[in-house]
């Protein structure tokens, strides 16, 4: 059996890492298992769906590496979600109701008040041929609700393990709104049905989907796939992301100047221990028939600081020939031997760009310099070695240094740094030097003399 799962938003929003993380294990286990991944958009919602949301998500996987292996629209798919429900009519599954949404409200209330569950009470099920014909006169359209069999689903969850819900608990779902658009707990299982999705990875905010929703497809007859239920990424208040997609948004965090494998590897390896997205680690995260899967069950915090330094250390392997083009259009054009300098201190790509004004400068360096500084450094750059300068320079310099300034050469390091870079931080002297040159290196000197 071939592996097919599905990732399906609803294009009323933007992608956060949230999102994102299912998202991405869903990919990762098709292919890690020679599958196909659909990606498969949830716009019944007629009102809030935009295009151009769908357009940016589609972007916005892309832009992490997901090529989905084909692409589907629900709104396109009608007719198919007409002849489910027309055949659990007929079967007696479904039934109509009246209520407005201020009438169920106040009806939860009173439930609530008297410390009952809030369980939809199925008043639909007690009307009569003639109240349908009243409602219907009076021009009212009904809702239409899935009779639950209120008894105890039950099924293997490839994270959860062993799960057990009934439904008895739950009120009937509705399927269908009196605007005549699906919900997503009827729609997604004719698709799934329909499409042959053999495994169902998402978040364990759905949990409580899925006892309804294997009632449906038992009722029509469908294979119910294998389901995966992975935990959540929450705020640090415990809010959820959608309600912080404003900052946490993969648009926002691409102009941030974030890259994308960061992204995946923070979206999915976060409450691990891993930091890289490879073989091993994914094989012990990602479900399989016989394991289950090797990601918590505990609801974790997004960190903004964790996203950075996975940056950052995504950064610091990039190689050149991955980033010159991206130099190049930051107007910086120090070639190879700049990039390896500075990497290590770009928390960012666009950091980059700092270094690159230190080399070609002006400086301008506010630190003061004690007298004892002051003449080490001009005693130093005295016996500056002739060009051409490479990095065995630094350690030519390094071993005159002590009969010119006496012992404790590192005394030279920290004023040396801020003449050069007008920072105490940053890259190893000896890869700056060859980038400067003695001429910018005396230069440098020589315009802070004067201050002194």
């Amino acid at each position: 059996m071939e592996v097919l799962v599905r990732f399906a938003p609803s294009p009323t929003g933007q992608l956060h890492v949230g999102n994102v993380r299912s998202a991405l294990l869903n990919w990762l286990f098709a292919k890690r298992h020679g599958g196909s991944f659909i990606l498969r958009f949830d716009d019944t919602d007629r009102q809030r769906s935009q295009k151009s949301l769908a357009d940016q998500i589609i972007d916005d996987l892309s832009w992490l590496g997901i090529k989905p292996d084909r692409i589907e629209w629900q709104s396109k798919r009608a007719a198919l979600y007409d002849a489910a429900i027309e055949k659990l009519k007929s079967m007696g599954k479904v039934y109509a109701c009246y209520e407005t949404e201020d009438e169920l409200k106040r009806k939860r209330t009173r439930q609530l008040n008297r410390k009952e569950p809030p369980v939809y009470d199925r008043a639909g099920l007690l009307l009569k041929p003639e109240d349908h014909k009243k409602m219907l006169s009076a021009g009212l359209s009904p809702h239409w609700r899935f009779k639950l069999e209120r008894k105890k689903a039950q099924w293997y969850d490839m994270i959860r393990g062993e799960q057990f819900i009934d439904t008895s608990s739950l009120s009937d779902p509705i399927i269908l709104r009196q605007d005549g658009s699906y919900l997503y707990t009827f729609s997604s299982v004719i698709d799934d049905m329909d499409m042959g999705v053999t495994h169902i990875i998402r978040g364990e905010d759905h949990v409580i989907n899925t006892a309804p929703q294997i009632e449906i497809f038992k009722a029509l007859g469908g294979q119910v796939p294998d389901f995966a239920h992975h935990n959540l990424l929450s705020a640090l208040d415990g809010a959820s992301l959608s309600k912080r997609v404003g900052v946490l948004s993969i648009p926002s965090l691409r102009d941030e100047g974030l890259e994308p494998e960061a992204v995946a590897r923070y979206s999915v390896l976060v409450g691990t221990t891993e930091t890289d997205l490879n073989e091993e680690n994914i094989d012990n995260l990602l479900p399989t028939d016989k394991r289950n899967s090797g990601i918590s069950r505990s609801t974790i915090v997004f960190s903004q600081s964790e996203l950075m330094t996975v940056n950052a250390r995504v950064v610091h392997q990039m190689e050149y020939e991955a980033v010159a083009s991206r130099l190049e259009n930051l107007g910086v054009q120090g070639g190879e031997q700049f990039w390896k300098a500075v990497r290590t201190n770009c928390s960012t790509l666009s950091d980059v760009v700092k270094w690159w004004r230190v080399i070609t400068g002006p400086v301008r360096c506010r630190a003061g310099f004690s007298e004892e500084e002051r003449d080490i450094l001009v005693k130093a750059c005295d016996a500056l070695p002739e060009e051409p300068w490479d990095e065995g320079t630094w350690d030519k310099w390094m071993e005159q240094i002590p009969g010119i300034i006496g012992p404790g050469k590192r005394k030279l390091l920290a004023p040396m740094r801020k003449i050069l870079t007008g920072l105490s931080y940053g890259p190893e002297l000896r890869q700056l030097l060859p980038l400067l040159g003695k001429r910018a290196v005396l230069e440098r000197v020589e315009a802070l003399r004067g201050t002194w």
